[in-house]
């Protein structure tokens, strides 16, 4: 049978904040995710790189140079110099600790960008003990597959991973009749869910035999990064798991007409750290 994970324990389809909710404030910042907060939501979305010298920063890019004011690489910088940047000119960039630490009542979706992190995240969810309000993700199956192996150092909690992108083509194999045995054990063994584009271009990538067959394996199955509400009527149909957006009103609403939308009481708790 597949474990169950203190993240995933949430009535209904999980919203959550893609980067905070890029489309309300600058992605990744404190600004966003206090705005996410602000409005209701309860799950955060975010990217984690490693600086130079192994402090874990919430921060999508490998470099500064698309959304700061600044450049270089995070991984070749200290964070003294990344402190300095500020993400569309106003904002710092977060360390991961910080959002942790600032909302223990949500729970936090992080995406593995670079291998640099993989030992700075171990460490950082270690002095938070996080372990219950987290989900790891990442688009290398390898990155993910150095994580798990890692985390037995760290923690004898089962931690929520998601599909690399080898299994989520396995899953949507199987999806279209093919056998993947495989996807079986890995549901069993600490995978817990499949976090797929809800399309590619103008095809729909999430589909209700996708989404049948992830639920045969045990598998939650949320789908990024959807921003229009045509878009998440079709996903909630389809009994998606988790829909992730920039737009956080329009998904509030379109939760809120369904009475999909998580009321205070039913917001997730955190479980107390065993240290």
């Amino acid at each position: 049978m597949p474990r169950s994970y203190a993240f995933l324990d949430h009535a209904g389809p999980i919203p959550f904040a893609h980067r905070g909710g890029a489309g309300g404030r600058p992605e990744n910042s404190m600004a966003a995710f206090q705005r996410a907060i602000d409005l209701g939501y309860r799950y955060l979305e975010t990217d984690a790189h490693a600086t130079a010298d192994g402090v874990v920063v919430a921060f999508h890019d490998r470099t500064l140079d698309r959304v700061t004011d600044s450049s270089g690489a995070i991984a070749r910088l200290p964070y003294s110099r990344v402190a300095k940047a500020r993400i569309g000119g106003t904002e710092p960039i977060p360390r991961l600790e910080d959002i942790l630490g600032s909302w223990p009542e949500a729970r936090v979706n992080i995406d593995l960008k670079d291998a640099p992190v993989i030992g700075p995240l171990a460490q950082a969810l270690h002095r938070t003990q996080a372990w219950d309000r987290i989900c790891i993700t990442s688009f290398s199956t390898r990155r993910l597959a150095q994580m798990r192996a890692r985390l037995p150092l760290f923690t004898d909690r089962d931690v929520c991973m998601s599909l690399g992108p080898r299994g989520v083509m396995a899953l949507r194999a199987k999806s279209y009749g093919g056998a993947t045995d495989k996807l079986v054990r890995l549901a069993a063994t600490g995978i817990a869910c499949a976090q797929v584009p809800h399309s590619l271009g103008r095809v729909p990538f999430v589909t209700g035999s996708f989404v049948a067959k992830a639920h045969e394996l045990g598998l939650k199955v949320h789908a990024w990064t959807v921003n229009d509400a045509p878009d998440m009527d079709r996903l909630l149909d389809l009994g998606i798991d988790g829909i992730m957006t920039d737009e956080l009103i329009t998904l509030r609403q379109v939760m809120t007409a369904r009475d999909l939308w998580p009321s205070a009481t039913a917001q997730p708790q955190p479980q107390a750290p065993q240290l």
